[in-house]
């Protein structure tokens, strides 16, 4: 299942993150409210978790546009606003479900997993293509032209997140914080030198190359003829 965590706290997002990446899903974690409904209505989720207290958008403006731009899908609200009235709000901006901070993993996971039921998973959403290179999910096996390339865990999720963001610039911060879950600058040069491992692998056996650097941009990945 592929889950959107909306949450500024970054221990907390770090938190769900983990547990449901353990329970098999996948993961992408936004820090502010405008940023999340951007993701949210360009990328296709099987749940959203969005915390109601949320910079630059709160949680009820962004639940309340993502219903208006015609994204039927189902929102988990997670705050520490639990009260009788702060719930009805919630459920009238369009939510599905509410989870009271401080709360449960079991219990999340729980609400996560039958909320995700109401949207079972596509095949696209469990094999990833791309010209000869296709992400198989569930197995964890990546293959281009048929044959097998093995991948530490790092690059798979780095290559994971290229794959499911074709055609798009991916900036250097943008995958510290989606891959190695980093919201500061750690002044190491891991993203390039995991893209150079990567390109190795996935490239550079192969006549066709996928991997680009965008100058001064970052990085995409992408079947350019």
């Amino acid at each position: 299942m592929k889950v959107l965590v909306i949450e500024d706290d970054a221990e907390t997002a770090s938190y769900i993150r983990n547990g449901l990446t353990e329970e098999g899903h996948c993961v992408d974690v936004v820090g502010d409210g405008r940023n999340g409904l951007i993701q949210a209505t360009t990328e296709d989720y099987d749940v959203l978790i969005v915390d109601r207290m949320l910079p630059g958008l709160d949680g009820l403006a962004l639940v309340k546009a993502l219903r208006a731009a015609g994204r039927p899908t189902p929102v988990l609200y997670l705050t520490s606003l639990g009260g009788v009235d702060d719930r009805v709000k919630g459920f009238e901006a369009g939510g599905d479900d509410y989870v009271s901070k401080p709360f449960s993993f079991a219990e999340l996971l729980a609400r996560v997993n039958a909320l995700g039921r109401r949207s079972p998973l596509k095949e696209e959403e469990t094999v990833l293509r791309i010209s000869d290179l296709e992400m198989d999910l569930i197995r964890r096996v990546v293959r281009r032209a048929g044959e097998v390339v093995e991948l530490q865990p790092r690059e798979f999720r780095l290559l994971e997140v290229l794959m499911r963001n074709k055609g798009k610039v991916l900036t250097r911060t943008m995958l510290l914080e989606r891959v190695w879950d980093f919201h500061f600058d750690p002044k190491t040069s891991v993203v390039e030198t995991h893209i150079s491992r990567l390109r190795a692998k996935i490239d550079k056996p192969f006549q066709k190359e996928l991997i680009h650097t965008v100058r001064s941009a970052g990085y995409s990945l992408d079947d350019y003829i």
